[in-house]
């Protein structure tokens, strides 16, 4: 198996694989070749699943520009009606809504209340989209992960965890 080594100031080896399904092994300083390869060996089977889990995901690498727009315009008419309920029900308004193509995320809120959400989420279930929608919104009354911002995300969809791993 093929993989890349990054030698780190670190104490433990461990193992990502990246979008484009390449296997990266951070290592120690000095680690030997041996100890490496035995680790990955001994991985093969998580390196294994997680490339699958990967190339599972949606993916919008190969569209053209239209499919693009497409992506955006079919998003944009299903997080209008979205916004629209939970801001009403949260209190919570934000000042912009875009669409973008952004690969690392689904969503982003600035604090200044502008929400930004990625095409891709357009080829995810309903579901999934009304998570991503009501996550940003919390966003604007609690701009972190902390108990309260999930606090907010529960109280209007306590199946949240349900919906936020149709996402992984």
């Amino acid at each position: 198996m093929d993989y890349e080594i990054i030698y780190t100031k670190r104490k433990t080896l461990s193992l990502s694989v990246k979008r484009d399904l390449r296997v990266v092994v951070r290592a120690p300083f000095r680690t030997p070749k041996e100890r490496i390869e035995k680790f990955v060996m001994q991985n093969i089977q998580w390196i294994e699943n997680r490339k699958s889990k990967i190339q599972a995901r949606p993916s919008i690498d190969n569209c053209t520009q239209q499919d693009i727009k497409e992506l955006k315009d079919k998003l944009l008419e299903i997080v209008t009606p979205i916004l629209e309920k939970y801001s009403n029900r949260m209190g919570l308004f934000p000042s912009h809504v875009s669409i973008n193509t952004a690969k690392t995320r689904f969503g982003s809120c600035s604090s200044t209340g502008r929400i930004n959400f990625s095409c891709r989420l357009a080829l995810y279930p309903y579901e999934a989209i009304e998570y991503v929608c009501v996550h940003e919104l919390a966003h604007l009354k609690e701009m972190n992960h902390s108990k309260k911002f999930w606090a907010i995300v529960e109280k209007q969809l306590p199946d949240y965890k349900e919906r936020k791993k149709l996402l992984k």
